[in-house]
């Protein structure tokens, strides 16, 4: 049974839903410092049986990871929260694009759900675990050629402060890490 939320309990969930997307624009953005203050000190993540870890190692983890792909895209589709005072469980479903470089380049899409842990201190939500699992994967030949499909006719998105959410988003692009919960 699902029963109605009070005020307080929507806020929380508000708020966890708002790091679960910085998240998701630190990494495609490849704004590790970003990355990083989402997560308590003591925070860890799992990666399947590529990485498991505290904070620091997780981010030179993903800079390496993420210098294998031109682009990548995470979307978060549909989250569920459990919050109980300042500790809260959720289930965030994911569809994940990467395009790897080069003259055999790969679509690489993949359907996960990070199994995250998250804590409250001073008023915001941290992680202080993330278990990510991969439900399907999905990859395919990519071709220069895509880019100049009518459906890719808009401005190009790029990693790091090139991207052009960075010139037409100020204040969003000036809020990074923890301030933007």
């Amino acid at each position: 049974m699902i029963r109605p939320r009070d005020p307080a309990t929507l806020a929380d969930t508000e708020a966890l839903g708002r790091l679960v997307a910085a998240y998701s624009r630190a990494v495609d953005r490849r704004d590790m410092a970003a990355l990083a203050a989402l997560y308590l000190p003591e925070g860890t993540d799992t990666h399947g049986k590529d990485f498991s870890g505290g904070v620091a190692d997780y981010i030179a983890y993903v800079t390496r990871a993420l210098s294998a792909y031109e682009a990548t895209a995470h979307y978060v589709m549909q989250t569920r929260f459990e919050i109980d005072g300042d500790t809260a469980e959720g289930e965030v479903h994911k569809l994940n694009y990467h395009r790897t470089h080069g003259p055999d380049a790969q679509h690489v899409i993949t359907g996960s759900r990070s199994l995250d842990h998250y804590a409250r201190r001073n008023g915001a939500w941290f992680f202080r675990a993330r278990h990510v699992v991969t439900d399907w994967v999905d990859r395919r030949p990519a071709a220069a050629s895509d880019w100049d499909d009518p459906a890719a006719g808009a401005e190009r998105g790029q990693p790091g402060p090139g991207d052009a959410s960075y010139r037409l988003l100020t204040r969003i692009a000036a809020d990074r890490g923890h301030d933007q919960i």
